[in-house]
């Protein structure tokens, strides 16, 4: 059973990405959870275990950068990842209008 984090931050300001949406969901299935970062980039999300199996993360990048009047190239930024026993996961995301990463983090 896993615990998942995120961090998403702004690579094009330098900065964490507030009030980013960002959805939990089996990979091709149910929505398990929703939430919005922080002002830190930050968010911890779903149920305070989860399951083995597949899943996806799904940033709301389009609109984070519609708010700030700045041009974008992706509307969404999906990260899949699988679950497989670890007690925690975290799952950063490194943002700018035209490109993401991502990274399996600590």
């Amino acid at each position: 059973m896993t615990h998942l984090t995120t961090h998403v931050l702004d690579a094009a300001t330098g900065t964490p990405a507030a009030g980013v949406a960002v959805t939990l969901a089996r990979l091709g299935g149910e929505t398990i959870a929703e939430g919005v970062t922080d002002a830190d980039g930050r968010l911890a999300l779903g149920p305070d275990r989860l399951s083995h199996g597949d899943y996806a993360l799904t940033f709301g990048t389009g609109d984070y950068f519609r708010l700030r009047g700045v041009a974008s190239f992706h509307p969404v930024a999906t990260v899949a990842f699988t679950v497989s026993g670890e007690g925690h996961l975290h799952v950063p995301l490194l943002l700018s209008p035209f490109a993401y990463s991502t990274y399996r983090g600590s």
